[in-house]
């Protein structure tokens, strides 16, 4: 099974880069059909985790993907589905 990875740690701070990268892994999830998406906002304080299930709870963008899975064993990372 492919998957897509976006590792946040370089952008955290960068709030318009950070929308626009969390847009374009699901548009490319969504158009080459890949099931699962490894996002990875980092432990830290848990806002940049926050702010990702902000965005992937926004309607426009929740009915593109199955569910979200937040990783147990590891805090700073988050799994989103897909159906096709």
């Amino acid at each position: 099974m492919a998957k897509l990875k976006l590792d946040l740690h370089d952008i955290f701070n960068q709030g318009d880069r950070l929308e626009t990268e969390l847009q374009r892994v699901v548009q490319d999830a969504v158009r080459k059909r890949i099931e699962l998406v490894e996002i990875i906002p980092g432990k830290g304080s848990g806002q940049l985790k926050k702010r990702v299930l902000r965005f992937l709870n926004q309607p426009e963008i929740k009915h593109l993907y199955h569910r979200v899975e937040k990783d147990s064993t590891n805090f700073g990372r988050v799994f989103v589905h897909f159906r096709f």
